[in-house]
């Protein structure tokens, strides 16, 4: 293929759509389009080759990642416990460390001249996407339309592709920026811009509202392996096929909403409504069975570690050393992490009810409020003397 080619990251979404003619008309390069399927609907994916191509593409190619995606970014991610800013999942930030990656692949594999992305000047992905191209492919070409062209919104968007003919789901009136992907679904923009705006149903896409999720509560078994979840109510299943599993249970008893507020990368703050039903359950499965098998001292490191592999995912450095030295250290936690746990799913709810480790600490004949002859209440008081000796100093040194 020619030198003078541009692999664009394609979504058929509205910023995409437009990108691929605006790079023709100021860069004079041909557009191949690179659609990366890690589970987003199949209503996108839908007749998106032709709809590339009638844009101007000089081609488009579906690359299906979805099980890639969970067993090799997803299953990791949940293994450190990463939540940022304590709630939200990472959904769009750990798509796009694959995305960018297929992306190099497929510019250096065509000897492509530069990769190009629809990511806005005010927000986290054009971070993300850059980072991980100067990470593994640094002599690429960036082409970042949005910091560029003269559009101020995505209404000049929509008149400018309306003046092109080319067609797009998106309206006037409904202006959401959704990503989807097999982990969650994100939406922001719209009325969510006013924060006295409650999100309606509109906002919401995959779950059910917990007025609307049903009355009688709904039990899921699940086993996990080395900290990986590998069957959902006795069945083995492969962790894409988990994930989707959990995903359609979860949905109906409306787990895995969250509104937020956060800290951008570049220092504004977004609000967005997240859904991430699989991944809730998925994540409450794992910490239960962590509770059961990692010391005090285990557990304070690993909620450490999730602390800054949540900033480190979010910041789009996946493929950075310190990631891949947090990373093992997670791994190394999770081997011992393996057991069952039953959860009882309702109205928004993720309650784990029983679990169960053959490499448990728990031991009822030492916890127990009861009678035990295995426990010597009296050692206690030299350990407290001991702890609390440096206290006990400081006090006597104050008087």
């Amino acid at each position: 293929m020619k030198k003078n080619t541009v692999v664009l990251a394609y979504s058929g979404g509205l910023d995409t759509s437009a990108i691929i003619p605006w790079i023709k008309e100021n860069y004079n390069l041909d557009i191949f389009s690179l659609v990366i399927d890690i589970g987003q609907s199949k209503n996108d994916l839908k007749g998106i080759k032709q709809k590339a191509i009638k844009s101007g593409s000089i081609g488009c190619k579906v690359l299906d990642l979805k099980e890639v995606f969970v067993k090799d970014y997803i299953y990791p991610l949940l293994r450190t416990g990463a939540l940022y800013e304590g709630k939200y999942f990472l959904g769009t930030a750990i798509a796009r460390p694959i995305i960018a990656k297929a992306q190099i692949d497929f510019a250096n594999k065509i000897n492509a001249f530069a990769v190009s992305h629809g990511a806005t000047g005010k927000g986290n992905d054009q971070i993300r996407f850059e980072i991980n191209y100067s990470s593994l492919s640094p002599k690429l070409k960036v082409i970042a339309p949005w910091r560029e062209w003269k559009f101020k919104s995505r209404e000049d968007l929509l008149n400018y592709l309306h003046k092109k003919n080319i067609s797009t789901n998106a309206t006037l009136k409904k202006i959401y920026s959704r990503d989807e992907n097999i982990w969650h679904i994100s939406t922001e923009g719209g009325l969510l811009e006013d924060l006295w705006n409650e999100p309606t149903e509109e906002c919401w896409s995959w779950t059910n509202s917990i007025e609307n999720a049903p009355n009688k509560p709904e039990y899921v078994h699940i086993k996990i392996k080395n900290g990986c979840i590998v069957s959902i109510n006795n069945k083995n299943r492969t962790p894409f096929q988990c994930l989707k599993k959990l995903n359609k249970i979860g949905s109906i008893h409306g787990i895995g909403r969250v509104d937020l507020l956060e800290n951008r990368i570049i220092g504004l703050k977004s609000r967005g409504c997240y859904e991430t039903p699989g991944g809730t359950i998925m994540n409450e499965a794992i910490r239960s069975i962590e509770q059961l098998v990692l010391d005090r001292e285990s557990m304070k490191w690993r909620s450490k570690i999730a602390l800054e592999m949540s900033h480190i995912v979010y910041e789009g450095r996946w493929f950075s050393p310190l990631r891949y030295a947090i990373q093992s250290s997670a791994d190394n936690l999770s081997k011992i992490i393996t057991g069952e746990v039953v959860l009882k799913l309702h109205k928004g709810n993720v309650i784990a009810v029983k679990k169960r480790s053959i490499n448990s600490l728990y031991s009822k004949s030492y916890s127990t409020f009861g009678k035990d002859s295995v426990y010597k209440q009296s050692d206690a008081t030299g350990f407290i003397n001991l702890f609390s000796l440096s206290s006990k100093i400081r006090a006597i040194k104050k008087k």
